[in-house]
């Protein structure tokens, strides 16, 4: 799945072969989100499942930094 606009977040899901390469996935994203300064909502579930949903709070939208930090996430794939 690409990145899609769902209920004005910038959404992808990514499915892994167990509960411990969902939850490795997750603890990558978090280095990049700090440098950042920008922390994306993270679901883990279905035991393999992660979905990150990211969305500008300040501004109210999605911005250049929601995309540009999708970019990040999709490269440690």
């Amino acid at each position: 799945m690409d990145w899609k606009t769902d209920n004005n977040r910038w959404v992808k899901e990514f499915e892994f072969s167990n509960f411990i390469e969902a939850v490795e996935f997750v603890n990558k994203i978090v280095p990049l989100a700090e440098s950042a300064d920008h922390h994306p909502d993270i679901l883990v579930h279905s035991y393999k499942k992660v979905r990150i949903e990211l969305f500008t709070h300040s501004k109210g939208k999605i911005t250049d930094k929601d995309y540009d930090l999708a970019k990040e996430i999709d490269k440690i794939i």
